[in-house]
């Protein structure tokens, strides 16, 4: 059992009020424990969701359902509660609640309540990745993975081919996507028979032959952005963006490939992706919690992948190694002095299941 998970709800009233959104999100168990771990102060957390067994709700002080965040409702909803438990500052972790809630900083921040997202500007370039790759081409920065913005059937089977298929391996997503979602690895080599019989169904790889017939039949065309396959290490930083001050990061290694429920890695540091998440931070304006994403090349080059704009689920690993990044994040949002940090680099970190128990007549448990 390690010092996360014998963290338990606090039951006095804290210095800070913190409000989670997304408390049902993958990884929130960990960041609520985290940020239960702060030395500056005591935190009041408030978790809401859509979901009213929301995992997270058996980590808070006071657990609330809003309305998902793509309805008119959402913000108005969350400020009523916000406003309730006199919150200091909200935390998004979901994805889909960063955009609502940055639009609306301005009416929070009249309340006095601090939203810890970006502006709106920046997230416009951070979560669409055709505009992010075209302003790292802009800036000639060397991590912009070589790529095509495409929104037709033809100027598709252009790019793949372009890009050296069939004898080399391309990939493809939607522009503005959720983590891997929708994201597809074309293998001229893909084994089909192994495919079947030994793989997950939700495999992203896949051929061109199998595409194009379902791209052939769209009505609309959807826009899509088609980029190298990137075959080397995959690399994680954690930011914490401080406005004209040096941002806070911690790089790691995925040692194996992460999914929704389990991840395993290490706290690994690497000056050359440090080096450039510091100025990817500046040249887009970031404030807050981000997440950096890269691979690296066969030839060993690193180039980005995503930008997430908010708290990775597997952010605990920096935790572990001695940077609370979630506690830190509040902190700065309260406006408090940042201590410096002594990362354990090296630090090896395993994460599985969370396991929440609903008795018919008890409220939710934990092991």
């Amino acid at each position: 059992m390690t010092l996360l998970d014998t963290v338990r709800p606090s039951s006095r009233d804290g210095d800070v009020t913190v409000l989670v959104t997304g408390a049902g999100a993958v990884g929130a168990s960990g960041i609520i424990k985290a940020i239960r771990r702060a030395d500056a102060f005591d935190a009041h957390i408030v978790g809401v969701d859509t979901d009213p067994d929301a995992y997270g709700f058996t980590l808070v002080d006071t657990a609330e359902t809003v309305p998902a965040a793509d309805t008119d409702a959402f913000v108005s909803d969350l400020l009523a509660v916000a406003r309730r438990e006199d919150a200091d500052v909200i935390l998004p972790l979901n994805a889909a609640e960063v955009g609502p809630l940055s639009e609306a900083k301005p009416v929070f921040e009249s309340e006095g309540i601090e939203v810890m997202a970006l502006s709106p500007q920046a997230l416009s370039v951070a979560r669409d990745k055709g505009r992010l790759y075209d302003e790292l081409v802009k800036q000639a920065h060397p991590v912009a993975p070589e790529f095509y913005r495409v929104s037709t059937y033809d100027e598709f089977l252009d790019a793949v081919h372009a890009l050296g298929y069939p004898n080399r391996r391309v990939c493809f997503k939607p522009p503005v996507s959720t983590d891997m979602r929708c994201f597809r690895v074309l293998d001229p080599d893909m084994d089909r028979f192994n495919a079947l019989l030994n793989q997950k169904p939700n495999s992203t790889v896949t051929t061109l032959g199998d595409v194009l017939p379902v791209l052939q039949e769209t009505v609309q065309f959807p826009e899509l952005v088609v980029m190298e396959f990137l075959p080397g290490e995959e690399y994680t930083v954690d930011a914490l963006v401080r406005d004209d001050e040096t941002p806070i990061l911690v790089s790691r290694s995925h040692n194996e490939a992460c999914d929704d429920a389990s991840f395993v890695g290490t706290v690994e540091e690497n000056p050359e992706l440090l080096q450039d998440t510091r100025e990817l931070c500046s040249v887009f304006g970031l404030e807050y919690n981000v997440t950096f994403r890269f691979k690296y090349t066969a030839a060993g080059r690193p180039k980005l992948v995503d930008i997430h704009p908010r708290l990775s689920p597997s952010v605990t690993a920096s935790v572990g190694a001695g940077a609370n990044i979630p506690a830190l994040s509040v902190q700065y949002a309260m406006g408090q002095e940042l201590p410096e940090l002594d990362i354990e680099w090296g630090t090896h970190v395993t994460r599985d299941w969370q396991d929440v128990f609903y008795g018919p007549d008890k409220d939710p448990t934990t092991i």
